[in-house]
C-alpha cells in the first residue's frame, strides 16, 4: 500500500462557503456541518486515493449493501484551537487503530492509517476556520465508513467509502442527566459486537432510550446481557462510578466499548492520586451505596460529552438522587482532559497532537 503526504490528496473546493451564514455562539451538537469532507472508495480489492470534496448529498443503488445488511462502522473524534490558532486533536492514532478493530469485527476492508491521518490533516487544513473557539465548543470529527457494494446476497461487500465530515457543535449535553437501569433489553451480547464502533449498536439502543424517556429519565444505564446484575454502560459511553474516595468502572470485553476517553480518565485520575478500580459493579452495590450514603457519583464518559455527570438513577420503582458535591471528580477531571486536549496545560501523557 502506497504511503501519501497531505499534499497529495487531491482537493475539490466548493464554490460558496457556509460559513458566514453560522453562528457559532449558538452551536446545537452535531447538525451544522463544515463546507467540505474526505472521501475515500475501496475497490478493485484495494483503497484508492483520498479525496476533498464539497460536502454533499451521497447517490447510492438501491441494491448497496449497506442498506441490507448493516455494514457500517464510525469513530468520534474532536479538532481544537488554542490561543497561538494551532490545530489540535487528541489521541488520534487510537481512533484509528479501534476504527480498524470495528472493521475486522464487521468484515470490512482496514483503512491505513497514513491515509486516514494524512487526509484528516489536509481537511483540517482547509477547514480550519470553522473550528469554534468558544468555551465547551469543538470541531466534532465523524470518520466511518460503509458498504457501497452491491446485490441482495448476505454476504461482505466488495466495495465501500470511508468519509470524514466536520461539525462545529457546542455541548453535547446541557443540564442533569437522570438514568434509568435496565432490565429488559441489552446494548450487546458475549462474542456479539459491542465492542466495535457499529451503526446497528447504536440503533438498537434508541427504543429501550425512547421507553425510559417516556419515564422521565434522559438515558439508560445498560447491564449485563444475560443476568442483568452488573452495570456496563451509561447511554452511548463508559460509566464511572465514585464509592466514597474509589472511582470505579467497569472492564472492557466482548459487551463494553474500550474508550479512549474511559482511558484516558483512568490515566489522569492515577497521576491525581485518586484511588481507581477496574471491576465488575453490581447493580445491588449501586443501590446500597446509594442507600447508605458512600455513592457520591456516576458519570458517562465519551469523545462527545467527554463527562456527562448523572444526578440520578432509577432501578425498578425506586429513584435515587446524587448529593451535590464540590469539587466532584467529574469537574476535576472534565478540567484536565479539556485543559490537555485545547493546551492550556502541560501534557506529560503525549496525548496532544499538533496538525
Amino acid at each position: 500500500m502506497e504511503n501519501i503526504t497531505k499534499d497529495q490528496v487531491e482537493i475539490t473546493k466548493a464554490k460558496n462557503s457556509k460559513i458566514d451564514s453560522i453562528d457559532f455562539n449558538n452551536l446545537a451538537f452535531g447538525q451544522v456541518f463544515s463546507d467540505h469532507m474526505l472521501t475515500c472508495d475501496y475497490k478493485d480489492g484495494k483503497w484508492q486515493q483520498p479525496k476533498i470534496e464539497p460536502f454533499a448529498p451521497i447517490t447510492l443503488m438501491p441494491s448497496a449493501k449497506i442498506f441490507h445488511y448493516g455494514q457500517s462502522i464510525f469513530e468520534g473524534m474532536k479538532a481544537y484551537k488554542d490561543a497561538n490558532d494551532d490545530v489540535l486533536l487528541f489521541r488520534p492514532t487510537d481512533n484509528v487503530k479501534r476504527l480498524n478493530i470495528s472493521a475486522k469485527r464487521l468484515c470490512i476492508p482496514e483503512i491505513p492509517e497514513n491515509y486516514f491521518m494524512e487526509g484528516l490533516k489536509a481537511l483540517l487544513d482547509l477547514e480550519k476556520d470553522w473550528i469554534p473557539t468558544k468555551e465547551g465548543s469543538s470541531l466534532y470529527l465523524r470518520p466511518f465508513i460503509f458498504a457501497t457494494g452491491e446485490g441482495f446476497h448476505a454476504s461482505p461487500a466488495d466495495e465501500y467509502k470511508f468519509i470524514i465530515a466536520c461539525a462545529p457543535s457546542g455541548p453535547y449535553f446541557s443540564g442533569k442527566v437522570k438514568v434509568l437501569i435496565e432490565e429488559t433489553y441489552s446494548r450487546s451480547a458475549n462474542g456479539g459486537v459491542g465492542f466495535a464502533k457499529a451503526g446497528g449498536n447504536y440503533a438498537g439502543q434508541f427504543y429501550p432510550t425512547q421507553l425510559a424517556k417516556d419515564k422521565g429519565y434522559q438515558q439508560v444505564i445498560w447491564t449485563d446481557d444475560t443476568s442483568h446484575e452488573y452495570i456496563e454502560e451509561a447511554g452511548a459511553m463508559n460509566v464511572f462510578v465514585r464509592i466514597n474516595d474509589t472511582l470505579i468502572t467497569s472492564p472492557v470485553s466482548d459487551r463494553i466499548l474500550d474508550g479512549i476517553t474511559r482511558k484516558s480518565i483512568l490515566d489522569i485520575a492515577k497521576a491525581e492520586g485518586i484511588n481507581t478500580e477496574v471491576r465488575k459493579i453490581k447493580v445491588s452495590e449501586l443501590v446500597e451505596a446509594a442507600k447508605d450514603g458512600s455513592l457520591k457519583e456516576i458519570f458517562g464518559a465519551g469523545t462527545a460529552a467527554v463527562i456527562s455527570p448523572i444526578s440520578g438513577f432509577g432501578f425498578r420503582d425506586s429513584d435515587f438522587d446524587l448529593p451535590e458535591l464540590e469539587n466532584t471528580y467529574a469537574s476535576k477531571l472534565k478540567a484536565r482532559i479539556v485543559a490537555i486536549q485545547t493546551n492550556k496545560t502541560e501534557d506529560p501523557f503525549g496525548w496532544r497532537v499538533k496538525i
